[in-house]
């Protein structure tokens, strides 16, 4: 079974656990919600907990999906929110998506791929029976902020690998293979924040929408404490972007740059040898009179002055940095 919690409360303390098999109540008493936590459930799964609390086609459908984008939606005295998850697999960021249903007297959550399951926010607020007798709302932000500062290790570890490359490459050229694993990165960041500016609409949405359903404007100042932390990444990905893109433009120079020196230097060497190449050149022509030719200290001469001028262009060339 994909059920993973399945809890009664009443005034913010347990009052019962249902087994993975055991079927929910049809009713409650005023003050008691069900906490319902499901991962990867199939269509007839769901479509079970769909007809239990009476949950709106249109959102069971988006639940089912993997892949949606963050959004709060209402469904007459139903509420509807998907979040996206963030976690590190190695240099890969594992995206995952949780899906919640509120209504009066219960709550759902539905997780697909990287989320990480909810059994330690709901052990905290266990502990806490004053403010998970708010109720589903409440729940839903301690599950959000949960999810939010998921965000932030993620960050931290990208941000330590850019800095490190930023560092290394003033020093050593990146390869081919570092270029393409560092665009695909740069292409990582730039997905991390467009979901997560999203997440930003969400949590403002919930922090000011007086509209929505199922969310006490006494909970409503907790959302706005998640929109400060989403701004906070949304922040710190586009600086990471932007570390990214200038890593990818250094190099791009530097490379330019040891290839002027590389220019340079053939350059160089190129106007050294062409000089006693010139010269060998010309007498090396079939001609029948040359005076030079019959001197005792000719060949001395020539060779000399070969050495002469090679030596002064290759003391030009040291001295304006060529060689």
């Amino acid at each position: 079974m994909p059920i993973k919690a399945a809890r009664v409360y009443h005034d913010g303390k347990l009052i019962r656990e249902l087994g993975a098999d055991e079927a929910i109540p049809e009713d409650c008493d005023d003050g008691d919600f069900f906490w319902l936590g499901l991962y990867e459930p199939t269509p007839g799964e769901l479509a079970a907990i769909a007809k239990r609390f009476g949950l709106h086609p249109l959102a069971v459908e988006d639940a089912l999906k993997a892949n949606q984008l963050p959004k709060v939606e209402a469904y007459g005295d139903q509420l509807f929110v998907i979040a996206r998850t963030a976690n590190l697999d190695g240099d890969t960021i594992q995206p995952g998506e949780t899906a919640f249903f509120l209504g009066p007297h219960f709550f759902v959550s539905v997780r697909h791929g990287s989320a990480r399951t909810h059994t330690d926010v709901r052990a905290r607020l266990e502990t806490l029976p004053a403010k998970l007798a708010h109720g589903p709302d409440y729940v839903l932000y301690a599950i959000l902020d949960f999810i939010v500062d998921g965000y932030f290790p993620v960050i931290d570890a990208i941000e330590d690998r850019l800095l490190l490359v930023e560092d290394s490459v003033m020093d050593t050229p990146l390869d081919a293979a570092e270029i393409r694993h560092l665009y695909a990165q740069r292409h990582e960041i730039i997905r991390f924040q467009r979901f997560v500016g999203m997440m930003k609409e969400v949590a403002n949405s919930l922090a000011t929408d007086d509209d929505l359903p199922n969310i006490d404007p006494a909970v409503r100042p907790f959302f706005r404490d998640i929109w400060d932390h989403v701004q906070r990444a949304e922040f710190r990905l586009s600086g990471l972007r932007d570390i990214a893109a200038s890593v990818i433009e250094t190099n791009g120079m530097l490379e330019q740059q040891r290839q002027g020196v590389i220019t340079r230097q053939l350059a160089a060497w190129a106007a050294i040898l062409a000089v006693p190449t010139a010269i060998a050149g010309i007498y090396g022509m079939n001609f029948e009179h040359m005076p030079e030719l019959g001197w005792t200290f000719g060949y001395p001469l020539i060779v000399g002055a070969m050495a002469t001028i090679c030596a002064g262009l290759y003391w030009r060339f040291k001295s304006i940095g060529w060689l």
